[in-house]
């Protein structure tokens, strides 16, 4: 029998290594001010193309690409424009609460203001969205129960 990689990761079951994304920025202290001052991230190795950043644990990389971030795509789920690409981090929802005060102390503009989504639904869940410096969607989330995170 055959198990599937996700069949081997459950969210429930074993701990889930750090991921490893790369994208693009327009410029480097912008994205240095923006990850590692806005959102708290701890920088880790860099060149004068490139800065890699602890993102709650997660090894994310901001590449030097000028003109190359900020796509504006967006698909509509539960009434919201949500932007495509995006990524962040699910998290606790002490931590979700948290980041979201940073993050409107810093006076960032949310594409979708902090807010639960689906509620008393399958896969509810708090949700925000915002663009760093570059245009990069990301979107924090945390669910109110992590047994659904991946529920049909």
């Amino acid at each position: 029998m055959t198990v599937s990689i996700v069949e081997q990761h459950s969210v429930a079951t074993s701990p889930i290594r750090p991921f490893h994304l790369a994208f693009p920025v327009h410029c480097l202290a912008a994205a240095r001010a923006f990850y590692g001052e806005v959102l708290g991230c701890e920088e880790g190795r860099s060149s004068d193309r490139w800065i890699d950043f602890n993102l709650f644990g997660h090894q994310i990389v901001a590449h030097l690409a000028p003109g190359s971030a900020g796509e504006k795509h967006c698909n509509s789920v539960d009434g919201h424009d949500v932007p495509v690409p995006h990524f962040g981090v699910v998290l606790e929802r002490a931590d979700w609460d948290a980041l979201a005060e940073r993050l409107r102390a810093a006076g960032t503009v949310f594409g979708i203001e902090p807010h639960v989504r689906f509620a008393g639904q399958v896969g509810e869940q708090a949700t925000m969205f915002f663009r760093d410096p570059s245009g990069n969607a990301l979107e924090f989330k945390s669910f109110a129960d992590d047994a659904m995170i991946f529920a049909t």
